[in-house]
């Protein structure tokens, strides 16, 4: 018989963190280290249930409902689109800029909040199936993996040197769904499931590119048996299941080993996956079009954003900070015109 996997449960953020956020973050030192040191952290009640109750709202409306899709399909990435910021929802939008989310990132990565760039920004759904597909990229039990290989085209920097920070808002609850992630904390330098460099998972290192879990495997103890040990014995009997409810926060990294697992049949499991990089590592690709691309859009979601936005948030999107060499007297009256009633002020003197 399997071993039973070990529960991690989120922290709660509290009023004391709230206090403190303004000058360090708004997560503890434990919170901080266990990011650092083991990979991951998970918190809850670190953004406002309202807010979170409106995102899963608008993904309830924007997607078929539980039970409504084909059994066998395998479940796909991401929203299709139709969620991927600047999204229609402004729910999705306010949480990908918050800040107290930026704040945090900030903190992780050691850096101020205008050093942030966002690459990732979407609301994913997972739809609980009754038997599972025989396709090999089915996204239902996933194999253990790690990020970095979609995400760049380069290698994650040595551990102690992070370079971006990922990032689960849960819009669901593990208790009615299941889907529970699942992730393998490091134990310090030396690991055995931490090697340098890390590449013992399909997709990287010429090994072929397959995501369900047990398809994987066996291509591995086919092809490569000493890494589907490694993997049996430094992956699969380590890793650990996170809980959680919706705005549970889970924050890992591109070189944390995790894994998806099989949602309760007939159920539906929301989240929304976020990635935020330093300025300075443009090694990180943005995963989606643009954010100027929705400039096209009749809403005009994204002119409205960059209208009312702080200069944190504008700066994580690309927009030059206070002080850059871009502003001048005339690009600070181009920039006026082109966004009526935006507050320039802080980026040079007004005419």
């Amino acid at each position: 018989m399997a071993a039973l996997t070990a529960t991690v449960r989120p922290r709660r953020i509290t009023a004391v963190d709230g206090e403190r956020s303004a000058a360090t973050g708004p997560l503890d030192r434990a919170d901080v280290s266990s990011w650092r040191m083991q990979g991951f952290a998970l918190v809850d009640d670190l953004l406002p249930a309202d807010l979170i109750e409106r995102a899963a709202a608008d993904g309830r409306e924007g997607f078929a409902p539980p039970g409504s899709v084909d059994p066998a399909a395998p479940a796909d990435f991401g929203s299709g689109g139709r969620f991927v910021f600047p999204a229609e929802s402004d729910a999705l939008n306010e949480i990908t800029l918050h800040p107290r989310l930026l704040a945090v990132a900030a903190q992780l990565l050691d850096t101020p909040v205008r050093s942030l760039r966002l690459t990732q920004s979407d609301l994913w759904v997972k739809y609980g199936r009754s038997r599972s597909s025989s396709n090999p990229g089915d996204n239902d039990d996933q194999r253990i993996h790690v990020d970095y290989p979609n995400h760049t085209l380069t290698h994650p920097p040595p551990w102690d040197e992070p370079d971006a920070v990922e990032i689960i808002v849960y819009l669901s609850d593990v208790d009615n769904c299941g889907g529970a992630t699942r992730v393998v904390p490091r134990r310090g330098e030396g690991d055995p499931a931490y090697p340098w460099p890390i590449v013992g998972t399909p997709g990287v290192g010429g090994l072929e590119w397959v995501n369900d879990r047990a398809a994987a495997e066996a291509m591995l103890a086919a092809s490569d048996s000493d890494v589907a040990d490694f993997r049996a014995e430094h992956l699969y009997a380590r890793e650990v299941e996170v809980a959680f409810k919706p705005g549970t926060v889970l924050w890992y990294r591109h070189d944390t080993w995790h894994r998806g697992t099989a949602l309760v049949p007939g159920t539906i499991r929301m989240v929304i996956n976020l990635t935020f990089r330093r300025a300075t590592s443009e090694w990180i690709s943005t995963l989606h079009e643009g954010w100027a691309w929705a400039m096209y859009r009749r809403s005009q979601v994204m002119e409205r954003l960059i209208t009312t936005a702080t200069v944190d948030q504008r700066c994580v999107l690309g927009f030059p900070a206070p002080g850059h060499t871009y502003w001048t007297p005339a690009t600070l009256a181009a920039v006026r015109a082109r966004y009526p009633g935006i507050d320039l002020a802080p980026y040079g003197p007004q005419p």
